[in-house]
């Protein structure tokens, strides 16, 4: 007699609607596994600006059934141009990660339009979404967990998965002791029109600031971002942040001129500071299990923040949809597969970042072409 294959669940729990949630949420009830998601923002694609989706996301998006309306939504494109500050263009750098199944190698995208996409896939697959609902209790044993929620409801699962983003409850409940750490950068990000002369995202690194970028996100939009050393900035009201960007971008040009006509609207401009964490070992406490950034982020200079969010999805759901069952073999598996990675994106990304900050820009290339080599394989 073969040995019996998967599930190795069949009620699965998930604590937060960010693009891990969902993600793993889809690939297991499509396998057939019944999965109820909660999540404490009442309308999921109300947060966000823009955000970029390199080949790696790309791949796992496909397989989530989503590709044709986030390539139909979102704006496409296969290389990446280097500017100075005066706006001259110094180098197109194509993606060698284009594929002959007709990818580009990157898609940027208005993040809310992927959180309404995957959530719709979501439901229509039969996960029970369920939104402005709080996780409150978690409490589990050698069989199973049973999550307690703000709705008063009490439920059991056999598996609970945390992807409730960067300050995690599920982690804290959890007993992990895990942080951000900041990185001594800070990032404006403004949500905006797309200027025809906008057809890729276009970096410069150095100036005024330690990037000036921007990304197309549709025909008609783009996100631009400016980092800088990270400052207080929480005093400044929505106005005084509108020019406080405008005033540091004056000091780019090229596309830079029309983008900045264009931030006019204080509630399209937001400022974070870059941070860092990773759960450097096991990523699951019994029959609890941390994904996306509840288990690793990073700053935004690969990328990769929800690429390597949507390859925890779909390696867990692979692992969980085909092995027998819950077993320390299916956590081995899938922290030999993920923590490596994960780590290197970090530290990658961490690394990047201090290089800016240190004004050592030598080994930059070489970094974003491991970083490149990287994420263009198959997790």
């Amino acid at each position: 007699m073969s040995a019996r294959t998967g599930p190795a669940v069949e009620r699965v729990g998930v604590v937060g609607g960010g693009v891990a949630g969902l993600g793993v949420a889809i690939l297991l009830a499509e396998a057939g596994i019944a999965v109820e998601l909660v999540e404490a923002t009442p309308d999921l694609s109300a947060l966000g600006s823009g955000i970029t989706l390199q080949q790696n996301a790309l791949r796992v998006l496909q397989r989530l059934g989503v590709l044709d309306e986030v390539q139909r939504l979102g704006y496409g494109f296969s290389s990446l141009g280097m500017r100075a500050p005066d706006g001259t263009l110094l180098a197109e750098v194509p993606d060698t990660r284009a594929d002959d199944g007709g990818l580009p190698a990157t898609v940027g995208m208005y993040r809310p339009d992927l959180a309404r996409l995957l959530a719709e896939r979501a439901v229509s697959v039969g996960v029970a979404l369920r939104g402005g609902v709080r996780a409150t209790g978690l409490d589990q044993d050698a069989t199973g967990v049973v999550l307690s929620c703000s709705d008063g409801t009490r439920a059991r699962y056999d598996l609970v998965i945390g992807a409730d983003g960067v300050r995690s409850w599920t982690r804290g409940e959890l007993g992990i002791d895990l942080e951000p750490e900041p990185v001594g950068m800070g990032i404006w990000r403004a949500f905006t029109r797309r200027p025809a002369s906008v057809t890729r995202t276009d970096l410069c690194y150095g100036g005024a600031a330690h990037i000036a970028g921007f990304c197309p996100t549709g025909e008609d939009s783009l996100y631009a971002y400016l980092v800088e050393d990270a400052r207080d900035r929480s005093t400044l009201g929505p106005e005084q942040r509108l020019a406080t960007m405008r005033e540091l971008a004056e000091h780019y040009h090229g596309p830079w001129d029309e983008i900045r006509d264009d931030l006019v609207d204080p509630s399209r401009v937001h400022y974070t500071w870059f941070e860092w964490h990773l759960l450097d070992g096991p990523w699951h406490r019994g029959r609890t299990v941390l994904i996306g950034d509840a288990a690793h982020c990073c700053p935004p200079t690969l990328a990769q923040g929800a690429a390597q969010a949507l390859e925890d999805a779909l390696v867990l759901a692979e692992l969980l949809t085909t092995r027998p069952a819950l077993d320390d073999a299916l956590w081995a598996d899938f922290g030999a597969r993920r923590l490596p990675r994960a780590r290197a994106v970090v530290e990658g990304s961490v690394q990047l970042c201090r290089s800016l900050r240190d004004g050592d820009q030598a080994g930059v290339p070489q970094l974003m072409g491991r970083m490149s080599a990287l994420i263009g394989q198959a997790p």
